[in-house]
């Protein structure tokens, strides 16, 4: 990351929206701040458009990776969302934005069983040659969020590059039983919207990557087992319609401890401007030392 670039909040996002809808012709005015997490997200008031404002121009060849992967899922007739077809991604303001069509006017989601079917569908798909894909590798991805960590306390940084450690290890030791294959990388029902013809439509797909496809069953199983989030009920119509139950998986606790620490350092990124952030992490940092109180996380 530009060292002169500050970190990203809801100010300099908006900055860099207004600049890189100018340079297309749409209006930004009254934008609406959806998210801010790895990305700020927004959503347009005068076009049906939700824009993705990336943290740094590092993000530049991801982008485009997010653009080709929705063009091929498009293709394959799995049901994405649409890059809205200007010359993009665009760089504003140090940053990289990508304009993608709304699936509907507000942010609902699909179901557990709509998500189970399509990762379903997705998981079946062959890689097209041209299409280049990461390979997925969970735990360097939660080294990389824990070292740009800033605000935290040098005890809460050793524990958790400790932790990412100890739990690297743990994942190499691991044997799945799935193939390997394209997986989404981030699949829960938080990224499945709801259409405006009820449809479900696969968004975020900047964690698109080639692995174990345990990997993108496992946040909806934690949603279920350590959180409460979703019922009995709808995970068992997960299970049912992917037809597969992670939870039975020998694999299943490391992937889920792996997937936890990244969830907590995504947390932590915004802590330091969002009190509300900053008392969840404070208890999601304990629940990790102790490994009690995951009933009382909040989806943040």
């Amino acid at each position: 990351m530009n060292a002169t670039l500050a970190p990203l909040d809801h100010r300099n996002g908006r900055a860099a929206l207004v600049e890189a809808c100018l340079s297309v012709g749409l209006d930004p005015a009254g934008a609406e701040l959806v998210r801010i997490g790895e990305n700020a997200v927004f959503r347009l008031r005068r076009d049906p458009i939700v824009a993705r404002v990336a943290r740094s121009e590092a993000r530049l060849p991801g982008t485009k990776r997010e653009i080709a992967i929705s063009r091929w899922l498009d293709t394959e007739g799995i049901p994405v969302i649409r890059a809205l077809q200007v010359p993009q991604p665009i760089l504003a303001q140090g940053r990289v934005v990508v304009l993608w069509e709304s699936a509907a006017d507000t942010e609902t989601y699909g179901t557990t069983a709509q998500l189970g079917e399509i990762l379903r569908r997705l998981h079946s798909l062959t890689l097209p040659a041209e299409l280049s894909m990461p390979p997925l590798d969970p735990v360097i991805s939660a080294r990389r969020r824990i070292a740009r960590l800033t605000g935290l306390t040098e005890d809460d940084r050793f524990f958790l590059r400790a932790r990412c450690t100890e739990l690297g290890s743990a994942y190499q030791a691991l044997t799945f039983e799935l193939p390997s294959g394209v997986v989404h990388g981030d699949a829960n029902v938080g990224n499945l919207l709801r259409g405006r013809d009820r449809q479900a439509v696969l968004a975020d797909l900047d964690g698109f990557g080639y692995g174990p496809r345990e990997w993108d069953l496992v946040l909806t199983a934690m949603y279920y087992e350590r959180y409460g989030w979703h019922s009995l009920e709808e995970y068992q119509e997960f299970a049912e319609a992917y037809g597969y139950d992670l939870l039975q998986s020998d694999c299943y606790r490391t992937l889920a401890d792996l997937r936890e620490l990244i969830m907590v350092a995504w947390l932590a990124q915004n802590a330091s401007h969002d009190p509300k952030a900053m008392n969840e992490l404070t208890k999601r940092l304990a629940t990790l030392r102790t490994g009690t109180g995951h009933r009382d996380w909040q989806p943040f």
